[in-house]
This record gives structure tokens, sequence and C-alpha cells, in this order.
């Protein structure tokens, strides 16, 4: 018989509070009756400048069942934060999570565009990429090499060998799922291996938090650049009277976010 749910949730910390997050993130989508064109990851939206859908992209989900078969396997993986004794624990996984949803999202967009602008495969413009499952895959890839003994639960009862779970999850995800983003997942595994294999290496928590001081940078600038949300509010505008400091503050009309909705296309899930 396992440990009681409340003791895993202690021992998994940081992976409890993400499958909260996206959890969260699925209700406010249903109950907000947002698009997956409203927050996923395409060709076009980048072109545009929604640099910031990298990261909404990565947390939003577009079904219940979409959602549960990506938090089950998360769940799983989360033995890494218990791992400190292989030098991976709690720390590692923070650092390198937030480096594979970065990495993962920027590599898709480079090979969409290599697909478009080089064998002129127009298809990959329309694409939508959604889902935590990049980052799934990265871990999965990370653990085959870092623990090949482990097993990846599934749902409580489906069991795969971590040392084959990468290719075997590509492969059936691929056959069983039609819509399911081969090119996200393949992102997701090569991030994996290149962290597993120390080609992307030196995170921590110095690293870690300039990068995402640098992510919230990116992100406000391109959710105002793209115009997803008004942000006029931030404005600095310069002021004709004299007698009045020579900087202030617009207070406009930008307080109340809206979101732009993107043409439809085909989605995929990842």
């Amino acid at each position: 018989m396992g440990k009681p749910l409340f003791y895993e949730i202690l021992e998994k910390p940081a992976t409890s509070c993400i499958i909260g997050i996206c959890s969260a993130i699925w209700f406010y989508i249903q109950k907000k009756n947002i698009g997956y064109s409203h927050v996923g990851l395409s060709y076009e939206s980048a072109i545009e400048g929604h640099y910031w859908r990298i990261i909404t992209s990565a947390f939003s989900h577009i079904s219940v069942i979409h959602l549960v078969f990506n938090m089950s396997a998360l769940w799983s993986l989360g033995v890494v934060e218990q791992l400190d004794h292989m030098g991976l624990g709690i720390g590692y996984y923070l650092h390198y999570t937030l480096v594979m949803v970065i990495l993962s999202g920027v590599l898709v967009l480079a090979i969409y565009h290599l697909l478009i602008q080089r064998f002129n495969i127009e298809y990959f413009s329309r694409v939508t990429a959604i889902g935590y499952s990049c980052v799934v895959f990265g871990w999965m890839t990370i653990l085959s090499v870092k623990q090949p003994s482990t097993k990846l639960e599934l749902f409580g009862f489906l069991s795969l060998p971590i040392s084959f779970a990468p290719v075997e999850s590509l492969v059936l995800t691929s056959i069983i799922v039609p819509q399911a983003s081969f090119i996200g997942h393949l992102s997701g595994i090569v991030v994996g291996y290149a962290i597993a294999w120390g080609l992307i290496h030196g995170m921590n928590s110095y690293w870690t938090l300039s990068l995402l001081g640098w992510i919230a940078v990116v992100f406000a600038w391109s959710l105002k650049k793209s115009g997803a949300v008004d942000l006029n509010f931030l404005e600095i505008e310069s002021v004709t009277d004299p007698s009045l400091p020579v900087w202030f503050l617009a207070s406009g009309n930008g307080r109340t976010p809206h979101m732009t909705a993107l043409p439809n296309g085909d989605v995929d899930i990842v």
C-alpha cells in the first residue's frame, strides 16, 4: 500500500504546485470560454510579437483528458525532487523546469521556421501548440539518462521503463492521438538530452532569478507590443506645463485587459 496522498504532496512540493497551477489555468480557461488560439503558440503569433505565448501555451490545456494525461505523467516524474543524493532534488527540478519551458518553446518555433522557410510547408505557420508535455518529455528524458531503472507510472496502473519511455511515448502518442504535437514532444526530448548530457548546465538560484527577471520583462514588453493586453497605463508621457514635474504616469483607460484572437487554424496538443 502506497503512502497517503498528503505525504506524497509534501515530498513533491514543486510538482504539486505546477499541477495546481495548470489545473487552475484550465478551470479559468473553461470558465471564461477562452479558446486555444488566445493562449497557444504558433509561428504566426510569434511573427506578430506574441512571445508571451511561450509561457501561456506551456501551462494551458485544451481538454480535461489532455490535462489529466500530462499531469499524471508529471506526478510520476516528480520523483526528481527526491533524488538529492544524485545531484537532482527540488532546486535542480525548479531551475531546469524553467529552462525547458523556454528552450522547448523556442526550439518548436525554430523547427517551424525551418519547415516553412526552407521546405515551404505552410501548414506549420497555422499550427497552434498548447500543453505542458514538452516539459514532461524533457524530464522523462533526463530521468532515462540519470536514473534508467525508474518506472514511469501513468494513471496508477500503466508502467513504462523510463529508459525507453521518451521514444515509446513519442511514437505511441503520435499514433494514438493524431493531434499530438510530434515536434513539441521531440523538442522536449532534445532539450532533455542537452541537460542530461551536461550541454546545458550551471543553473543555480542566481541564474534562475535572473532568467525569471528577463522573462518578466520580455513577457510584459511582448504583451504590450502585440496588443494582447492594453498596457497604456504604463506609458510615460511628457507634460507641457513647466510648473509640473517633467514626467508622470499616464492613467489612460488601459486598465481593462482584453484578448485578441488569431484566425482559426490547426492545434497541436503538447
